[in-house]
């Protein structure tokens, strides 16, 4: 007779209100998903009302002055210094880095809203910062949208979710992962922490 083996899931999924009485006793939390969709501003509101150190993959990592790319050795780099740190919030994806950011997670918080979303949050953020740089991107980045960025933004959730199982899979299986995929989970996980929206 065979016996049917099932393998494990390969995240650690949470609810809302799991993810409510993880973080605020989260030392180290990575806010990840796809741009426009509002991980920034969860992560710097999470940062503001728990006392943790904001840091920022695209200002703090990625870009130099002019929107160029640090080498993916500098990249790792300032993340190993940055996360030695004992209290932070980290905002951005970046899988190539999970191997060294989840092993020092509490909890991550993956937004995947729908695509619309994300693109209508882009071009709303364009705006409101047009011709300037905005506070969670590097110096000398000035804001900008084109077709390649729409591009990356509407092919995000079917390239990018498999990867992110992946990384989170192989690197921080234990790591408790909550998905927001609706600006309504994202007010009840405020509320439920007492963070005004």
């Amino acid at each position: 007779m065979h016996q049917v083996t099932t393998s494990p899931e390969p995240i650690r999924a949470v609810s809302v209100a799991e993810a409510a009485d993880i973080i605020p006793h989260a030392e180290r939390i990575m806010v990840i998903g796809c741009s426009g969709g509002g991980k920034s501003t969860l992560a710097q509101k999470l940062a503001s009302h728990f006392s943790l150190t904001y840091l920022s993959i695209d200002r703090d990592i990625l870009w130099l002055p002019g929107w160029v790319q640090r080498s993916k050795e500098e990249q790792r780099q300032r993340i190993i210094d940055r996360i030695a740190d004992e209290r932070w919030i980290m905002d951005g994806t970046n899988t190539s880095t999970f191997d060294i950011r989840l092993p020092r997670t509490d909890i991550v918080i993956w937004v995947r809203m729908p695509r619309l979303l994300c693109v209508w949050g882009v071009l709303t953020r364009w705006l409101k910062h047009l011709g300037r740089t905005r506070p969670e991107m590097a110096l000398g980045c000035v804001e900008k949208v084109d077709w390649q960025f729409l591009e990356f933004i509407w092919t995000f959730e079917k390239k990018f979710t498999p990867r992110i199982t992946a990384a989170i899979a192989a690197h921080g299986p234990q790591v408790p992962v909550l998905q927001v995929k609706c600006r309504r989970q994202m007010r009840a996980l405020l509320d439920l922490l007492g963070v005004p929206a």
